[in-house]
């Protein structure tokens, strides 16, 4: 790892990055509401982004310094997994301005390995982030060389956990004791939570719906307003 990516790293340890990916298809799902939804995180105080999606990284790359995660999502009528699983979405993100590209790392079917994504995006300059769901996969994806090891599909593969619970914290402290930088995602609902991941040993605390996806604040607060009728 050479000089700039280790800075890259310390600008995001002990930080916040925000996830601002509206819903899809939703009223927010705009690039231009992207960047701005980008702009107001880095104010607030953002260490850094994580953008899904070519046209939302054009839209962000050239109004921010901050260090940005990027990802394409993909649906695959064959496979399960959906972010970033093909070499041309590496090649894309990293052609458009990507510091960090994240992959998803999970072992289950896909139509390229894991190593060879990883590989590429090593290759492209970039930093590697693994989304992993457990402590097996984050032990491949540091054999492989990954950057960032990130709780992010934790409850979302291999049909374990919970995708409504709380954050899983015991998965951010495995990982911790990895010796690998560790990014807490998945869950992380409110500051309380985010404190409670870098007591758990994370690095970083990536936050996404509970700050960018409006849809999903109102739900929490129509349906807390209702338990009450």
């Amino acid at each position: 790892m050479g000089n700039l990516q280790l800075e890259l790293l310390q600008k995001l340890k002990e930080g916040l990055v925000v996830s601002c990916q509206p819903v899809d298809e939703g009223p927010m799902d705009r690039p231009d509401i992207t960047a701005a939804m980008a702009l107001a995180a880095e104010a607030g105080g953002a260490a850094g982004l994580r953008i899904e999606g070519i046209n939302n990284l054009k839209a962000v790359r050239p109004l921010t310094k901050l260090p940005i995660i990027a990802i394409v999502k993909v649906d695959l009528s064959d496979y399960d997994i959906r972010i970033t699983p093909l070499l041309e979405n590496i090649r894309q993100l990293a052609e458009n301005g990507a510091d960090i590209i994240a992959y998803d790392a999970t072992n289950r079917d896909r139509p390229v390995p894991r190593a060879d994504l990883l590989k590429a995006i090593k290759e492209s300059g970039r930093l590697a982030m693994a989304d992993c769901a457990n402590l097996a996969d984050a032990q491949y994806a540091l054999e492989l060389g990954a950057d960032i090891l990130g709780t992010t599909l934790s409850g979302y593969a291999y049909d374990i956990g919970s995708p409504t619970g709380e954050p899983d914290f015991d998965l951010i402290t495995q990982f911790s004791k990895l010796n690998g930088f560790v990014m807490a995602e998945g869950r992380i609902n409110s500051p309380t939570l985010a404190h409670q991941a870098m007591q758990a040993g994370a690095d970083c605390v990536t936050v996404g719906s509970a700050i960018t996806r409006i849809e999903h604040i109102t739900d929490w607060f129509v349906k807390a307003v209702r338990e009450n009728v």
